[in-house]
């Protein structure tokens, strides 16, 4: 599997990053390591994950998918460096959303314990702090990474302006900025990435990691009504994408589908490997034949059609 280079980290990273939140969540303990033993056996090594990853879960305290990666990381045949361990800090854990210097401090050491490794090779601010300076964050990350804690530094969900803030920020200060962007994207959603962010992300050699690339599972075509949402995991996310554009976007994935020989999950990630500024999407699953279809995008190449009828159906 060739790997891609991740903007100026110095970390190489798989096509697909595998998303973390389904652990403890949609898939348990023994099924999550088989899917990861199956991950990394197939030639992709990227795992994404946050602390609060799956708090949503009735029983779970957030961790939860940490913890599992840290099971499976003390007792894996991979070893630590073949693996990319990307986590988030910053979501609400019971203190309410924040990036303030002495909780970053706090939370990364809660996170390397559950995670059972004395570094995280990729760490990301999860969400904007307007409460906090640029300035205070980005220091804390800084020490971090001078004590060997973390390797890279990155955001999430931050847009063109909070960005381009940021970079005059860590100038200002004479700290790292953020070398990785993880931005909401895919064939439903683009409003958000494409544009001025995509842009500045190209200009400043920005390393992009995609989530939601599937729309919450929308894009691999098993929900097509109200009906199929009934009784999932993932209801209340899938709804939102059922409407006249969705419909495209299916009819535009079915026609490629058929004419490939490929999955419209598999279309759909490909279509993201061939979107400007884009370095990898993470995507989900829990069955090895989900992950079947992951490593199969990795290797899917569209044509400038299919690119072409895939771009209009979502815009």
């Amino acid at each position: 599997m060739e790997m891609r280079r991740l903007g100026k980290t110095g970390l190489s990273i798989s096509p697909i990053v595998f998303g973390g939140n389904v652990f403890a969540w949609t898939a348990d303990e023994k099924t999550s390591f088989d899917i990861l033993d199956a991950f990394f056996q197939a030639g992709l090594n990227t795992i994404d994950t946050a602390d609060v990853y799956s708090s949503w879960v009735p029983g779970n305290k957030g961790g939860d998918s940490e913890e599992i990666i840290g099971k499976w990381l003390k007792n894996a045949k991979v070893s630590r460096d073949q693996a990319v361990i990307i986590t988030k800090v910053g979501s609400d854990m019971g203190q309410g959303k924040t990036l303030k210097e002495q909780y970053i401090l706090k939370a990364v050491e809660d996170s390397l314990r559950r995670l059972q490794t004395d570094y995280i090779d990729l760490y990301l601010s999860h969400w904007p702090d307007e409460n906090t300076p640029y300035e205070e964050t980005l220091g804390a990350f800084a020490k971090l990474k001078q004590q060997g804690k973390i390797r890279a530094m990155g955001c999430s969900n931050l847009d063109a302006s909070q960005l381009q803030a940021s970079f005059d920020a860590a100038w200002k200060a004479g700290v790292p900025r953020y070398d990785v962007l993880q931005p909401e994207y895919n064939l439903y959603e683009r409003s958000g990435f494409e544009g001025r962010l995509a842009d500045l992300c190209v200009k400043e050699d920005i390393g992009v990691i995609t989530y939601f690339s599937l729309a919450a599972g929308f894009l691999t075509g098993k929900y097509r009504s109200k009906t199929d949402t009934e009784g999932k995991a993932r209801k209340d996310r899938v709804m939102k994408y059922l409407d006249d554009k969705g419909m495209r976007i299916l009819a535009a994935l079915d026609q490629i589908s058929a004419e490939m020989s490929a999955k419209p999950a598999e279309i759909s990630l490909a279509w993201l490997l061939n979107k400007k500024g884009v370095t990898a999407p993470i995507a989900s699953a829990t069955s090895t034949s989900q992950l079947d279809s992951l490593v199969k995008a990795a290797r899917l190449e569209l044509s400038e059609e299919a690119m072409r009828l895939l771009d209009e159906a979502g815009a």
